[in-house]
């Protein structure tokens, strides 16, 4: 029987995808599996038991996964799953910054006691005139599974797109218009587009990217999304080119004080992937990862630790996170040969400081083996995957 533990609310959906084999507990330190949304996990203390981690979601920094990590707990995401909503978000973006729609609005509401609101409406509107995005050049920052889709939409839409990405990889290229002019220096981004939107994983060096230097390339009136992370950008200086004109509009999914009420931003109240669907497709991609873990042993969508995938659990597995050094395949093969066991297939994945082994054997392993091969230096789990647990 295997435990969960989900630290928000995951919808049903995917809770759903959970067998008579799962049970859902309270105390966190019962847990083979944590399911989680936004809840705070930096300073949590895990015990023993933890296997893995699932983020129902993109963003990982609520966990603390480097030391996840040391502690042979896989942490999953989800990438992709919320890429539509925030899609979509990013268009809302677009049309909100470029046609003073908010402004307007707020100016109907403000004068809806006047009889006489129709006349002045047509005396008034000029104040809230905008520009259309048809045929504006659009730059996105970051080519992974939101920007894809901004792309192809803008250009769905009529806008000449230009992406950038030093990472991309062949699969978000192949799904790629090939009408996205693909550069390889952000500065063309900068310099050429009048609308920019960021869509790159909060790294040290990405994080304050947007700041007094990019912005000093920009043109003249250019709107900037933001429906990343807050981080991504210096606000200080987003102030600053509003203040002078060089920012036209600054549309940010996180409010905070700096900018919250600042005139020349359009703050929402972090609701790009706030949708129903969202929510879903997260839930059931969270879930499925998690159970393909904890019962075949395979990585897929880790943000700490190597993807790795050997198929359905059919016998005996060895499942083995260690140390990215020399010489841990001999170890684990001549350990298992002078002990007897035939190995029926392998594979071995690194990432970083980090790899992970899988092992199928023929015949059933006993524990007091995996005891032994725990002690070798720079393993740092092993567990035996069975097929009927």
């Amino acid at each position: 029987m295997y435990k969960y533990k989900c630290m928000n609310p995951i919808a049903k959906i995917g809770l759903n995808n959970f067998t008579d084999k799962y049970e859902a507990v309270d105390n966190v330190d019962d847990a083979d599996g944590i399911l989680v949304r936004s809840a705070n996990m930096l300073e949590m203390d895990f015990s023993d038991n933890l296997l893995a981690i699932a983020r129902a979601g993109a963003g990982v920094n609520n966990i603390p996964i480097d030391k996840c990590a040391g502690k042979g707990i896989v942490v999953f995401n989800t990438p992709g799953a919320n890429a539509n909503g925030v899609k979509e978000m990013v268009l809302a973006a677009m049309l909100l910054a470029s046609r003073d729609i908010i402004g307007g609005t707020e100016w109907v509401k403000a004068n809806a006691g006047d009889p006489d609101i129709a006349k002045l409406t047509e005396k008034s509107k000029k104040k809230f005139a905008g520009t259309e995005i048809f045929g504006k050049k659009l730059g996105i920052i970051g080519l992974g599974a939101i920007g894809v889709r901004v792309a192809n939409a803008a250009r769905q839409l009529g806008m000449e797109v230009y992406g950038y990405d030093p990472y991309l990889s062949i699969d978000a290229a192949w799904r790629l218009s090939s009408d996205v002019k693909h550069v390889t220096n952000v500065d063309d981004i900068y310099s050429k587009c009048d609308i920019i939107t960021i869509h790159v994983p909060a790294l040290d060096s990405t994080k304050g990217m947007v700041n007094e230097a990019a912005i000093s390339k920009m043109k003249k009136g250019v709107i900037l999304i933001n429906l990343a992370r807050d981080i991504l950008c210096n606000e200080a200086d987003v102030l600053a080119g509003i203040n002078s004109g060089k920012i036209r509009k600054y549309v940010t999914d996180f409010p905070n004080p700096t900018i919250a009420g600042h005139d020349g931003c359009i703050v929402i109240p972090h609701l790009g992937a706030s949708t129903e669907e969202s929510e879903d497709n997260c839930a059931v991609k969270a879930v499925l990862e998690l159970k393909d873990y904890l019962e075949n042993g395979n990585i897929n969508n880790s943000v700490n630790l190597p993807n790795c995938d050997m198929g359905v659990c059919a016998g005996p597995r060895l499942a083995i996170i260690h140390k990215n050094v020399a010489n841990m395949i001999s170890q684990f093969t001549s350990f298992l040969g002078n002990a007897g066991y035939n190995i029926k297939d392998m594979s071995n994945k690194s990432r970083g400081d980090y790899a992970y082994t899988l092992i199928d054997l023929e015949d059933e392993i006993e524990d007091a083996i995996v005891s032994k091969i725990e002690k070798i230096d720079d393993v740092i789990r092993v567990r035996i995957v069975r097929k009927d647990v």
